[in-house]
């Protein structure tokens, strides 16, 4: 294409999850759903977490913020995508992708710290619980969020820049449901090699280091439990993490699935289930899992009910 017929990209058409008209309503209300759940799933574990004095450990206060991380990474995707169900033209703004795409990466790579840092608590707990609340006192749990935090967002800054410094002058049609990486990256006409090396290092430093925190720390606590005398003992020491375990392993379950398939698989179809299933599923999944498995949180939402009603007939 010659220079003089290149015309700045100014908005990008999301092609969404699937492009077949019949499927668009069903859609909308299968994601509608899935997001109310996630909504209400996130927002009771975040108020349990917050009004429950039975509840104000380390393990919740790190229980809460995940619950703020997939809560603010699905409205940075669903709301979107929800209303691009219901519209012909599916549009966004230039600006207004590299301000999801930098919010998305925000909350991903958050929620990646964020399991790293509670397996490292639920490690402290069962191998060192007399140096439990030395070690993870609440002045360090502040500053673990709050670098966790400052981290998503100094990287969520740095690689939607790169990405968004590229020229994008042929194409506007990304084939996604919402303005990720890797769909950006094919649609751009400039040499993408910088923003790529930068893209790979990120995504490769953030999930191998999580990985080995999260390994290690699961790895001397399975040799701690089985160190234990009692079966009573194991059984706590094992429910304690159970929850966790489980989330961290449909999570990173998804993302080695992404990142570890041969190339010649790859697809950006492959990619969109895949990412439905880490921006949508697994934060209305959370919630479930840490509820539905704990003691605390259960005996929590049960004393919650109880106060609430009772306020109710006294008014």
């Amino acid at each position: 294409m010659a220079p003089g017929n290149l015309t700045p990209v100014t908005e990008f058409i999301l092609m969404g999850v699937s492009d077949r008209p019949e499927l668009q309503i069903p859609l909308f209300f299968v994601f509608l759903v899935i997001y109310g759940l996630t909504m209400a799933g996130n927002l009771g574990i975040i108020t349990l977490t917050s009004v429950d004095s039975q509840l104000q450990t380390p393990m919740y206060f790190f229980l809460r913020h995940l619950a703020i991380i997939n809560l603010g990474d699905s409205t940075v995707i669903a709301p979107k995508m929800l209303i691009n169900f219901l519209v012909q033209k599916k549009t966004t703004s230039y600006y207004e992708c590299a301000t999801q795409l930098g919010g998305f990466l925000f909350f991903i790579v958050a929620e990646v710290l964020t399991l790293a840092v509670m397996a490292y608590d639920r490690y402290v707990a069962i191998c060192n619980p007399l140096l439990y609340m030395v070690v993870v006192s609440p002045q360090i749990c502040l500053l673990l969020v709050s670098l966790t935090y400052l981290y998503g967002f100094s990287t969520g800054i740095v690689v939607s820049y790169c990405i968004f410094s590229l020229s994008y002058c042929s194409s506007n049609v990304i084939n996604h449901f919402f303005c990720d990486i890797v769909p950006l990256l094919t649609l751009s006409c400039s040499d993408t090699y910088f923003p790529e090396t930068i893209v790979f290092i990120s995504a490769a430093t953030n999930l191998v280091l999580s990985l080995i925190i999260v390994v290690v720390s699961y790895f001397n606590i399975v040799l701690s439990i089985l160190r234990m005398r009692s079966s009573e003992g194991r059984k706590k020491a094992f429910s304690t993490c159970a929850s966790h375990m489980m989330a961290v392993t449909v999570f990173y379950g998804t993302l080695l699935f992404m990142y570890l398939q041969p190339q010649t698989n790859y697809s950006l179809d492959t990619d969109k289930i895949a990412s439905v299933f880490y921006t949508l599923v697994i934060p209305m999944l959370n919630p479930m899992i840490y509820s539905l498995r704990n003691k605390d949180v259960k005996a929590a939402l049960q004393r919650f009910l109880t106060i609430s009603c009772y306020s109710l007939k006294s008014v």
